[in-house]
């Protein structure tokens, strides 16, 4: 390969596909528990998430109804991403 070949190839996008395991807790699913784990607790349930979503600190989380263990089966990023798809596809 030559160099500018090499180059070309560094300029392609390279697409990234994940395939769902049907037997995983979504993150829509684990938002809306943790959500209802921090009403039930009288938390502000928004500013909590938030505050786990940007620190990655699992104690903005309560232990009720193991929504802290729940929250934690899946990356901030994940969660993250059905936040922004969520969002995108109620305001399109």
């Amino acid at each position: 390969m030559s160099s500018s070949d090499n180059n070309n190839h560094m300029d392609l996008t390279v697409k990234f596909d994940v395939v769902a395991d049907p037997h995983e807790v979504s993150a829509r699913d684990i938002l809306f528990t943790v959500h209802d784990a921090l009403v039930e607790k009288e938390y502000h349930p928004i500013n909590q998430i938030v505050g786990y979503l940007l620190s990655g600190d699992p104690a903005f989380i309560p232990r009720h109804n193991n929504a802290r263990s729940l929250i934690r089966k899946k990356e901030r990023d994940e969660l993250i991403e059905e936040l922004v798809r969520f969002y995108l596809q109620q305001n399109r």
